[in-house]
């Protein structure tokens, strides 16, 4: 085994990891299960009838997909230890160049062509915005909270500058809404369909491939692994650039949602998606995490502000519950933090 496949061991599970290590990691995820569990639970005796309905779980589902793509990338960026506040302005602006091109050319009656072109668009504009903060956070040494908050302001401002801080009509193509954003197979939306894909498939490349193992081995241990011959800033540029395509995939699913580009309505995703990832079981120290523990994470805050409105809470105190999900949940994670250190 190579250095850096030892090193990969051991923040990854595989063999050579001590037990009790490999039984946390599992135990967590069953943690952060039985929480999900007894939300369910809670809001079911608390709103008899009204909650977990067929149509709840289905709009939980839907309305979890973004979200649950955007956390995907998210797991990998805070593996390593960084960070990516940009995310909801990364999506906006990936939403605004593929709107505005669609608009341009034939609007909501363009075609299929139009379509593929301007999925090609959302997901180039994600990927290269990425990639040049992993750039900057790569070469730069700037901290990648850092990076990320001007990459923030800096992706919404451009997208303001384009479209004159008003949503475009016709920003998307029936052809994507009624097949992406309102079909169905086998009664399953299409949306819940593409997320579970793209989970399924970065699940299996964190878990049981070379990216993965340099991804976890980097949050670990950066200057063990540069002394093990791995490029750790090409690597990071890799790690942010698919951050920035599932962020540009996130906003054709979300003009395929909604029809529109909504650049005043991704102010919170950051704190939503790092939410759940880190109720998931990611590190915020980087070396550990899962893609499976991020799916479990994402659909507590979902079913936290679908159980609060059907309970009737105000939907500023849904902001409100989101927030302090996510400081109990690194407060937990620097407890966990805490006590393997002193294993």
């Amino acid at each position: 085994m190579t250095a850096e496949s030892q090193k990969a061991a051991a923040v990854d599970g595989r063999p050579g990891v001590p037990d009790w290590l490999r039984r946390a990691a599992t135990l967590n995820e069953l943690w952060t299960f039985v929480i999900l569990v007894a939300l369910v639970a809670f809001f079911t005796i608390a709103a008899p009838g009204k909650f977990f309905t067929t149509y709840d779980i289905t709009q939980i589902a839907v309305n979890a997909a973004i979200y649950l793509v955007l956390g995907v990338g998210m797991t990998f960026v805070i593996i390593t230890a960084g960070i990516d506040l940009s995310i909801g302005s990364v999506l906006v602006l990936a939403a605004v160049a593929a709107g505005e091109y669609n608009l341009h050319h034939g609007g909501p009656d363009s075609g299929w062509g139009t379509v593929a072109f301007c999925v090609v668009i959302a997901l180039a504009v994600g990927t290269a915005w990425g990639a040049l903060q992993g750039a900057v956070v790569a070469s730069g040494k700037v901290p990648p909270l850092i990076v990320t908050l001007g990459g923030l302001g800096a992706a919404l401002g451009i997208a303001e500058l384009a479209t004159g801080g008003q949503d475009p009509a016709g920003a998307a193509s029936t052809h994507l809404q009624n097949s992406l954003g309102f079909g169905k197979v086998l009664g399953i939306p299409w949306m819940v369909i593409l997320a579970a894909v793209v989970t399924a498939l970065f699940g299996a490349v964190l878990a049981g491939t070379r990216f993965g193992e340099h991804t976890l081995a980097i949050g670990s241990n950066p200057t063990a692994v540069r002394r093990a011959g791995i490029p750790v800033g090409r690597h990071l540029v890799k790690v942010y650039g698919l951050m920035g395509l599932l962020a540009g995939l996130g906003a054709v699913m979300w003009l395929a949602s909604y029809g529109t580009t909504s650049i005043a309505g991704h102010s919170t995703d950051n704190l939503k998606v790092i939410t759940a990832v880190v109720l998931g079981g990611t590190s915020l120290f980087g070396g550990r995490g899962s893609v499976l523990g991020t799916v479990i994470g994402v659909f507590i805050p979902a079913v936290l502000t679908t159980g609060l409105i059907v309970i009737g809470v105000q939907q500023y105190w849904q902001d409100v519950a989101v927030g302090v999900v996510l400081v109990v949940a690194v407060y937990v994670d620097q407890l966990r933090r805490k006590t393997r250190e002193r294993a």
